[in-house]
């Protein structure tokens, strides 16, 4: 293992802020795996690490694959971590969506520049990121439709699902785009927490990992086949919004099955402890995301169904 500041961000009055990133092997640049953009992304950093103590076992034992090459980045925003924080502490911008980032601009895209310099080096990519909304997802890997997407690849992940979007104008400043628009096999892979640790949701994400490693020659690694994904569109998920806003109580978690009019979640007064709202499933399907929040306002996302075929 050889551990490596990949940028460094220079400050006046504290400590400068480092991103390391810890390689494996020598060679050709095969695969590069990102952790942590934003601040709260403690379970994306903490799996990253996992795979860098895995990933040193296996360089150990000699079976990192001849002539490959891996990087390990967990971290890209430590300084919004040391204070949890979610986004940048000066002026909240996501630092995902400021690539592929300019060397000469506001503080965000320098950083997404000096990574992206690195990173794009690599045939894949490999990102564990978190959604928009604060919940909890059936482990899967998404994945943009730019033309160069390929969910046969996805699938080698052995995760239940792979989820393929459509790119809509906010997605361009992504990592997971701009690599794809470098002629990169991006994955982003999704784990069932963001800012608490899942440690058995982890351990499927450091497996998924290793296992697509394996099946693309980089490592010598024996684990369990996991499954054969089934790939959706975006929009063969339902989503179940509130009607008011309170207390949130729900019912269901991600992976479980649901039937059409069932009593997803309960929305509760916040002062009187009445229930004020049930929200009902639209379809028969499986929850595929979860609200983990327990304060909702009205119109707030908190149910994503995968709506069975014949709906």
């Amino acid at each position: 293992m050889r551990k490596e500041v990949i940028y460094t961000l220079k400050n006046l009055y504290r400590a400068d802020m480092n991103i390391y990133g810890y390689h494996f092997g020598k060679g050709e640049k095969s695969a590069c795996i990102v952790g942590a953009c934003r601040g709260n992304e403690i379970q994306q950093l903490y799996i990253c690490s996992q795979l860098v103590r895995k990933l040193k076992e296996l360089e150990e034992r000699g079976a990192i694959v001849k002539n490959n090459e891996i990087l390990v980045i967990p971290s890209v925003n430590p300084s919004s971590m040391n204070i949890s924080k979610r986004f940048w502490p000066t002026d909240d911008t996501d630092i995902n969506r400021m690539y592929p980032g300019d060397p000469g601009g506001e503080t965000t895209k320098r950083i997404a520049s000096g990574v992206f310099d690195v990173a794009r080096q690599y045939h894949y990519g490999i990102q564990f990121t978190s959604f928009y909304i604060p919940g909890d997802f059936v482990p899967h890997v998404r994945m943009m439709d730019t033309g160069y997407q390929n969910p046969s690849l996805a699938n080698l992940f052995g995760l239940p699902y792979v989820v393929v979007r459509k790119v809509s104008p906010f997605d361009t400043t992504t990592l997971n785009y701009n690599w794809q628009m470098n002629q990169t096999n991006a994955f982003s892979v999704y784990s069932s927490a963001t800012d608490k640790i899942d440690e058995e949701s982890a351990k499927r994400a450091v497996a998924a990992v290793l296992r697509f490693l394996t099946r693309m020659g980089m490592v010598r690694y024996q684990s369990h086949s996991g499954y054969i994904a089934t790939v959706i569109e975006e929009s063969d998920l339902a989503s179940v919004r509130t009607d008011r806003a309170g207390l949130y109580k729900p019912r269901f978690r991600p992976g479980e099955e649901a039937a059409r009019g069932e009593v997803l979640a309960e929305i509760i007064d916040p002062y009187e402890g009445e229930v004020i709202s049930q929200i009902l499933s639209p379809a028969d399907g499986i929850v595929f995301f979860a609200h983990s929040q327990p304060l909702v306002m009205e119109g707030t996302i908190i149910f994503k169904i995968i709506k069975r075929l014949h709906e």
